[in-house]
């Protein structure tokens, strides 16, 4: 229930901040039961579908209906043609991998809608003259909504009431001040407020609300951009310009120049195309991705947007506000220091103007829980607080019939520089305790220059409580290399010695915001030297989030008030408190839902188990890619027929590239994030396919010199395959380091596989291998030897000339 409301403003404060006159009664009650069930029943509800994943529907589309699935699916569907099955395993294969990448994608999509409920925001309305939290999608037209500093406005709408109403609509209109609102003034969905509170009467709700789709995109899951998926999409595209030319040699080689049997062309031809299709890797990234947010989602954290996985773990500054992230929300009052007065005066006017706020902040809590209004004190005007001004006021009636105006806030704001009491702020600033000016103002609170020659009463001194995971959280980040930086908007001092305590590089140095550069380039050097900064503004923050970006920084910033919202959203990587405000859960990529700032690195190191592990298994898949290239351009060069057909390309691939690469792709990797994707992955991928389909055709042409006969060309093939397959293990065992038992035993398992298929009689007969003599298959493995060391040898010389 709602003890009191606000019917307007009286007269504007300093810099055009409302003041506020507190009449005690709500302008309205709201709608009634009746009216409610009246306009549900006429569809006018909130329901816009506010999704925090695709729908099961895009998710079976988006994995079936690939490029490459449609280029498989005609080879296989041709091979079930021409036969025999075996030839068309690799269809199987796809089949499977597929299933399993929905089946993966429907459990992160069943995580992220479990947390998505959590998470979501609960408007407040009043309805019989009740005020109740109702999910987002049950606000129906003319629904009564109350708004409060954080808030997000969830649909367009008349402010009814106003409590020094202050909006900030940039996120819609890029005007970054606030907006005051006035009753009978317009607000739009998507903004949020700044400061005061109110009441707004809903007249668009649903997909009429004029940024109903910024509201649902704001926490929705997305695949936007990521270096990781943009540079797989590019290989994709040059892999398959490559394929259309090589396809067609093949086919004119086979058919019209060897004059093949049609079956035995065909299966020849598709042996020469599948294997160019690195099918897996959408695939792979896809389940890792999917992966991550399950192990996320078992933290309480929801990443909002898939990418953020990736984007944190390619982080290499992070900003943090000190309230709510470094600290607990909330605060104790651990002393009061008398300036002027008598002490229990000054008790009561900490109570009445602790009672004056029906939505107190964490500072003004500490306050009201210490010291109790007695109800004797009428509140005739008053100022909320916001992070802008950094303070707040009131014009009280006295029990004894005197009217005073009274200001709380930050005491280097309401003193001028220089006053011997700042000395006695600073002291306690330096122990990490925050500090409070309780002044009397000489001037009436809409004086624009209230703040002038007040008269100090008392020092509220607040004890912060720190939270207990934080040091080990930036000792983590410290050992990435990941260098954080507090941005606050307390005193400079103070926030040093916090972060102090927590261990913090450079909190000894702490530096006040207001005496930054305005110039971007001259700022970032500033941020870029110091690691604490006290008084810094809203707009600041965005400020120097953009100017640490200029100098090709990758910034996240993590925060839980409004006052973070702008830095949330131009940061790379916005991550906001699940206790947050509305308005910062909304802009942040990801949330954390149990608000433990300790998650963090959980969300790093899965950000980089995948892009290392995609990285890895990139290289296996493009390696097989370049070596079909190169086989298939070889054949059509020589004149021969294919040395492969399509059974055997799907075992090797399934034993050196698919089994493996599934453990690889899910396995630790703590290694750090690095950029350039596409050419790290190119710069061993050419080399070792280069190496592994010479030395697969060179056995190949020693086979057909050997060979004679109707029958030569099963036991060429055997032998090739043998090279092929001894060559791409290589890599696989080159890839898998640094070694650990299991990836030792993954190794060693599929190279057992494959001589179980060489050593039983039906397993032969099912993918045509069967080695012939002992010459050709002992000449295959040195030459597979000599693959190895030149394999060795690239990756090495690779390493020295293009590191990464």
């Amino acid at each position: 229930m709602t003890e009191r409301a606000w019917t307007g403003v009286e007269r504007s404060g300093p810099g055009g901040e409302p003041a506020r006159r507190a009449t005690g009664t709500p302008v309205s009650p709201g709608l009634t039961a009746a009216e409610v069930a009246e306009r549900v029943a006429r569809g006018e509800v909130n329901d816009v579908p506010v999704r925090s994943s695709r729908s099961a529907a895009e998710i079976v589309r988006a994995n079936v209906f690939t490029r490459f699935n449609a280029i498989i699916g005609v080879l296989f569907v041709i091979i079930l043609i021409v036969g025999p099955i075996q030839d068309g395993l690799f269809g199987f294969v796809i089949v499977a991998n597929t299933g399993i990448g929905i089946i993966q994608e429907l459990r992160a999509k069943k995580t992220l809608d479990n947390l998505a409920v959590i998470g979501e925001a609960r408007p407040t309305v009043r309805r019989d003259g009740v005020t109740e939290e109702i999910p987002t999608s049950a606000v129906v037209l003319d629904d009564l909504i109350e708004l409060g500093p954080g808030d997000k406005v969830i649909v367009d709408g008349e402010v009814l009431e106003s409590d020094s109403l202050e909006i900030d609509e940039s996120l819609l209109t890029g005007e970054a001040d606030p907006v005051v609102k006035k009753p009978g003034e317009q607000v739009m969905s998507g903004s949020f407020v700044v400061a005061g509170g109110g009441a707004f009467t809903a007249t668009k709700v649903g997909r009429q609300a004029y940024a109903a789709q910024l509201a649902e995109e704001a926490s929705r899951f997305t695949l936007v951009h990521s270096e990781l998926r943009t540079g797989i999409s590019q290989i994709l595209k040059y892999v398959t310009w490559m394929m259309i030319p090589t396809a067609l040699g093949l086919i004119l080689s086979h058919l019209l120049t060897l004059g093949l049997p049609g079956d035995a062309a065909i299966r020849r031809m598709v042996a020469g195309i599948v294997p160019m299709v690195p099918e897996g890797l959408v695939l792979l990234t896809s389940v890792a991705f999917a992966i991550g947010v399950i192990r996320l989602g078992r933290k309480k954290c929801l990443v909002q947007e898939l990418p953020a996985i990736e984007g944190l773990a390619r982080v290499d500054v992070v900003c943090l506000d000190k309230t709510g992230t470094l600290t607990e929300g909330g605060m104790d009052v651990s002393g009061l220091r008398t300036l002027d007065g008598d002490e229990a005066y000054v008790r009561q006017v900490l109570g009445a103007l602790g009672e004056s706020d029906p939505r107190p902040n964490a500072s003004l809590q500490a306050v009201i829980a210490t010291y109790p209004a007695d109800g004797r004190w009428r509140c005739t005007r008053s100022l909320p607080f916001s992070s802008a001004r950094k303070y707040s006021g009131a014009s009280f009636n006295s029990p004894d019939g005197e009217s005073s105006t009274w200001l709380l806030g930050a005491p280097d704001v309401l003193l001028p520089s220089g006053d011997h009491r700042l000395a006695e702020t600073d002291a306690l600033n330096a122990r990490g305790l925050r500090v409070l000016l309780l002044a009397r103002a000489v001037r009436e609170l809409d004086d624009p220059e209230v703040t002038r020659d007040v008269r100090p009463a008392a020092l509220v001194v607040l004890e912060q409580r720190l939270r207990p995971d934080a040091p080990d959280t930036l000792r983590y980040f410290e050992d990435q290399g990941v260098r954080a930086k507090v941005l606050s908007g307390d005193n400079a001092v103070s926030v040093g010695a916090v972060a102090g305590k927590l261990g913090l590089p450079g909190a000894d140095a702490p530096v006040d915001a207001r005496a930054l550069s305005g110039e971007r380039d001259a700022m970032a050097a500033e941020i870029e030297a110091g690691a604490v900064f006290g008084r810094v503004t809203p707009q600041q923050k965005r400020d120097m989030v953009a100017a640490l970006q200029s100098r090709s920084h990758t910034v996240a910033m993590t925060g839980d008030g409004v006052n973070d919202v702008l830095a949330l959203k131009d940061a790379d990587i916005g991550v906001a408190m699940g206790s947050g405000s509305e308005a910062t859960r909304a802009v942040a990529q990801i949330v954390l839902l149990n608000n433990s700032f300790a998650t963090l690195p959980s969300v790093v190191a899965e950000g980089r188990r995948v892009i290392g592990n995609i990285t890895r298994v990139a290289t296996l898949f493009l390696t097989k890619t370049v070596y079909s290239v190169l086989l298939a351009i070889l054949v059509a060069c020589w004149q021969i027929p294919y040395p492969y057909l399509p059974r055997h390309l799907t075992l090797l691939s399934t034993l050196t590239i698919g089994i493996p690469a599934f453990f690889l792709a899910l396995a630790p990797n703590k290694e750090r994030a690095r950029p350039h994707f596409v050419r790290r992955v190119m710069r061993y991928a050419i080399p070792s396919g280069l190496i592994a389909g010479v030395a697969a055709f060179t056995t190949y042409l020693l086979a057909r010199s050997y060979y004679t006969g109707p029958d030569a060309l099963p036991a060429e093939t055997s032998a090739a395959t043998l090279t092929l397959f001894l060559t791409a293990i290589w890599v696989l065992a080159i890839i898998a380091r640094p070694y650990t038992w299991w990836r030792i035993a993954l190794v060693l398992t599929m190279a057992l596989a494959f001589l179980i298929v060489l050593a039983t009689p039906w397993l032969q007969t099912f993918f045509a291998l069967r080695l012939v003599g002992t010459t050709m298959p002992w000449v295959a493995v040195a030459i597979a030897v000599v693959a190895a060391v030149l394999l060795e040898l690239a990756w090495r010389w690779v390493a020295r000339r293009f590191p990464a």
